[in-house]
């Protein structure tokens, strides 16, 4: 329930200086300071929250006194002069819960220093609200102060009729109704210069408390204005306001539907919706009560309001209260943002938490009217607690039934348009206008201006000129056939002919330029099987001038994996409209970035300037997003004029999953090692992870610890486009991703204690990218470069080899691509590693078996050129019977430790089967120079069960046994 309090006036008061205080419950707040009258008048309106019938409100009267000011009492301090006390019981038990205004006199204070006199009187209208009432009586009334003055005389007590004072005052609330902004200046205004006319001349000592403060500690009272005129109120006064970020907990509804963004809003969120009624029907909830929506009077302008009801029991929770308060964050145009906090402190550990659900309203696609509503969630802890977990299962689990009957009743209402209806790109292209203008139509626009239309009028006018002007006699230097001008005015004619004519010429040649530079790449289709991009330049918005005295001419340039298509260019606009279809031939690699730049075309050899530029991330935007999205321009020009472009772009996979099988194989050669398809409930899972659009697949993932202040193990991600890190300690999940594109270098650092004996794989990013993952990087260095740190890999060389092989895939150029995959197909039997091949060979936990011991009378080294790789190693391995012998350089593994891979085939005298076999070795010197450590692990192929095991081998070779 909430309390009205309406302070009208003081009258006979024992003091001329002074000030109220007013309180109901723990709620308190106070009016400006009035000096230099006994019969004060204020006129001023206060709300409180009551939760008791059985409080009081009680209203003291101080005296001021600045003398005692100080420090710690900037607003003056002051003596106790009397106070009045009103059950607020004696107000709900009058009619319509409304107490007209009534003088109530102010009872002396017990401790009020030397106060001998009367203390006065105060006239107070009170009303009361939410207690049962209709939404019509929620208007609560205004009073002007000169009516009441006049008609009330000051013996009168509570049988003063209230409709005679709400009907000497309806005047006064017609025009205040329906206008609250100008209302709330009138107050202001009024209270400046009231204050004005009754302050001393020394001011400063009460400036502060000039004002009212309960503005700090409550709400404004309800307003009779319509929730219509309530958002566009807000509007005027928040006009920069940001969509926020989705609830970390998840998203609970992402649809469109047919209807527009207001319609939807008022549908949800208007007073006594009917969509509501049927939902709380539907539910089975009950004691529905919603208060209407007041403007809040914080800093930022915001709508709120309080929901409370009872909700319906469950298998596993009673029938519980409820209380939501309803926040619009954001009401612009046709965007709308509702934020619900919901509190249900009667469930188990319902005090330690607060839900907070997240309702979104965009425009959809522009080809209908239709509305774009998000529903996401999170839970906000109040209070440690170990049931974490638990809650936020509960809460997961009670939200998908309660809005699955949302959802279900919301498209009965609105038609729902399916996610495959605004991603066929085919019904979205045929929307967009196939007749281009002609050159002749262009050229008559372009042409059409003042200067060739009067240089076609001075060229006409000289012509004539001299058609009409007859032969005159030869005169002073005039020869034959050379008849110079006659006057002054036909020199500054031809002169100002010849200036427009150079004019024109310019004119055909910048037009001719552009024509030539006509979008060669528009209609051209894509070639090739794998990834299609395809992107529709519709218009542009608010495009910038790079010189204000002339209009650009803009074209816009789509750079993706090293190839680039060109727009036609626009002539002479800031609102260009293309229509233009470009496609990029399909590529094995899924992009990731999409680059758009726009230029002013000054020539065909002459140097473009920037108009503004964006980059798109297919990460970060869904397929139905992509379909229609307008995307605003970086950059000083671009970002002043608040320049858009509006595009919709399509990403498809024209060869299914043979696309990603050829993209893995490929791969396989640079890893060295077996690479498979994920499993759809892993590459789900996955994408859900990390929030990414269906056709990114997972590719490998590796136990780690990511390192920072402390150590937090998790698990490291690596997929076509990304890398990813996630973590979960004890319910502190850390998540964070970037692009293969945004990594500049990757290093391998050596072992230390910090990292338990591990290496360590330093990720380094280009500056300025890579910004969504700067919590999880341990370092920024002086150039802007975020630094990332992962160790304790399980098999360190496995991972490292395969990150740095995809870091490759991505960052080479087509050129070095194709000339890989040309080096590839002459190198068929080049091997690969099996996928679970360590790098690291740990072989303490193996039982080793000893199969073969030699002395040799032979020199350590020469010894130890049989694992050099040169012809000597090849002939002993072939006597041997190894066929096909391949072998690897040896890579630095650390300061003391190389390691290597090597490939070859069992002759059948060897092995029945034949059999392939690919192993890695390590070798590490003995201490004190005493000989090498070979460890070796073999993984046979074609032999029966070679999948289930590995073969270990330990060769010591010292000169010493």
């Amino acid at each position: 329930m909430r309390l009205y309090v309406y302070l009208l006036e003081g009258r006979d008061w024992a003091v001329k200086d002074s000030y109220v205080k007013l309180q109901v419950g723990k709620f308190k707040s106070k009016t400006r300071l009035l000096k230099n009258t006994e019969n004060p008048i204020w006129n001023e309106e206060f709300v409180f929250r009551v939760h008791d019938l059985e409080d009081e409100i009680v209203v003291s009267v101080y005296k001021y006194d600045d003398h005692e000011s100080g420090f710690f009492n900037v607003s003056g301090a002051g003596d106790l002069v009397g106070r009045v006390k009103i059950p607020v019981s004696s107000v709900a038990a009058e009619e319509n819960q409304n107490l007209p205004p009534t003088w109530f006199s102010v009872e002396r204070a017990q401790n009020a220093k030397s106060i001998d006199k009367d203390c006065g009187k105060l006239l107070l209208a009170l009303s009361l609200h939410g207690r049962g009432q209709d939404a019509a009586m929620d208007n609560h009334f205004h009073l002007h102060p000169y009516s009441i003055n006049n008609g009330l005389k000051e013996g009168e007590t509570k049988s003063t009729s209230f409709r005679d004072a709400f009907l000497s005052t309806s005047s006064f609330k017609k025009s205040l109704e329906g206008k609250p902004f100008m209302k709330s200046i009138a107050g202001r205004l009024d209270k400046f210069f009231h204050k004005k006319d009754e302050t001393s001349q020394n001011e400063n000592s009460s400036e502060l408390s000039t004002l009212s403060d309960y503005e700090d500690c409550v709400e404004e009272p309800s307003r009779t204005s319509s929730l219509q005129e309530l958002i566009e109120l807000m509007q005027s006064k928040n006009e920069n306001q940001t969509m926020p970020e989705n609830l970390p907990g998840g998203v609970l509804i992402d649809q469109t539907f047919i209807a527009s963004p207001e319609e939807l809003n008022m549908a949800l969120f208007a007073p006594n919706s009917e969509f509501r009624k049927n939902l709380a029907e539907l539910q089975g909830t009950t004691d529905f009560l919603e208060e209407p929506w007041r403007l809040s009077s914080a800093d930022v302008c915001c709508l709120t309001r309080y929901v409370t009801y009872t909700k319906a029991a469950s298998k596993l929770v009673k029938a519980v209260k409820a209380t939501e308060k309803q926040t619009y964050v954001k009401a612009f145009g046709s965007e709308f943002a509702v934020l619900v906090n919901v509190s249900t402190p009667d469930v188990p550990y319902g005090s330690t938490f607060k839900l907070e659900i997240l309702y979104k309203i965009m425009p959809g696609p522009e080809r209908e009217e239709s509305a774009h509503l998000v529903v996401s969630w999170g839970v906000s802890f109040t209070q440690n607690t170990m049931m974490k977990g638990m809650i936020e299962g509960g809460v997961r689990q009670g939200l998908k039934e309660s809005f699955d009957q949302f959802t279900s009743l919301l498209s009965q209402k609105f038609k729902v348009i399916n996610a495959t209806d605004m991603s066929d790109k085919d019904l979205i292209l045929a929307t967009m206008e196939t007749e281009h203008q002609s050159d002749w139509e262009l050229g008559m626009q372009y042409f059409w201006n003042f200067t060739v239309v009067s240089t076609i009028f001075m060229f006409l006018y000289v012509a004539v000129h001299i058609y009409l002007c007859k032969p005159s006699k030869l005169q002073g230097l005039e020869l034959e056939g050379l008849d110079l001008p006659d006057s002054f005015g036909e020199i500054i004619t031809s002169g100002i002919l010849v200036l427009q004519l150079e004019r024109v010429y310019n004119l055909i040649t910048h037009f001719v330029e552009a024509r030539l530079q006509r979008g060669s790449d528009h209609g051209i289709k894509a070639q090739g099987d794998g990834w299609v991009l395809t992107v529709a330049l519709i218009e542009g918005s608010n495009l910038a001038s790079v010189n204000p005295t002339e209009m650009p001419d803009p074209y816009v340039v789509f750079t993706c994996n090293g190839k680039t298509r060109t727009s036609s260019v626009k002539l002479q606009t800031l609102e260009p409209v293309w229509n233009e279809i470009l496609e990029f031939d399909a590529v094995e690699d899924p992009p990731a970035v999409l680059d758009v730049e726009v230029f002013d075309f000054d020539g065909l050899f002459d140097q473009a300037s920037s108009l503004g530029h964006c980059e798109i991330n297919f990460l970060k935007h869904s397929a139905a997003e992509l379909a229609d999205l307008w995307v605003n321009l970086d950059g000083k020009i671009a970002q002043s004029s608040q320049s858009k472009l509006h595009l919709r772009v399509f990403l498809d996979n024209n060869n299914g999953v043979e696309t990603i099988r050829d993209y893995l194989s490929n791969l396989e050669r640079e890893v060295g090692k077996k690479l498979n398809i994920r499993s759809p409930h892993r590459n789900s899972t996955f994408q859900k992870l990390f929030g990414l659009p269906p056709e990114e697949f997972l590719i490998s993932d590796f136990s780690c610890s990511l390192k920072r202040k402390m150590p937090l193990q998790g698990k490291l991600f690596l997929s076509a486009r990304i890398v990813g890190f996630y973590a979960n300690l004890f319910g502190h999940k850390t998540r964070f991703f970037f692009l293969w594109e945004d990594i500049e270098d990757i290093q391998v650092l050596p072992p230390s204690l910090a990292t338990v004996g591990s290496p360590t794989l330093e990720i380094i990013l280009h500056k300025g990218r890579g910004l969504d993952a700067r919590h999880g990087a341990k370092t920024l260095d002086e150039e802007g470069r975020l630094h990332f740190y992962f160790h304790s890999f399980v098999s360190f060389n496995v991972a490292s080899r395969t990150i740095m092989a995809l870091w490759r895939t991505r960052t080479l150029e087509p050129d070095q691509k194709a000339q890989i995959a040309e080096e590839q197909l002459n190198d068929d039997e080049k091997p690969f590693l099996p996928e679970d091949t360590g790098s690291y060979l740990v072989v303490e936990d193996v039982k080793m078996t000893k199969v073969y011991s030699v002395e040799l009378p032979m020199n350590l080294k020469s010894l130890m050129k049989i694992f050099e790789g040169g012809e000597f190693e090849h002939k002993v391995m072939s006597k041997s019977g190894c066929l096909n012998y391949v072998t690897f350089t040896w890579e630095d593994i650390t300061s003391d430790v190389q390691e290597r891979r090597v490939s070859y085939k069992f002759n059948r005298r060897i092995s029945i089967f034949g059999g392939e076999v690919t192993c890695t070795q390590q070798k590490s010197p003995l201490p004190n120079d005493g000989g090498w450590v070979l460890n070796e692990i073999m993984t046979l192929h074609g032999v029966p069960f070679g999948d289930h095991f590995r073969v270990s081998l330990v060769s010591p070779i010292s000169t010493k046994f």
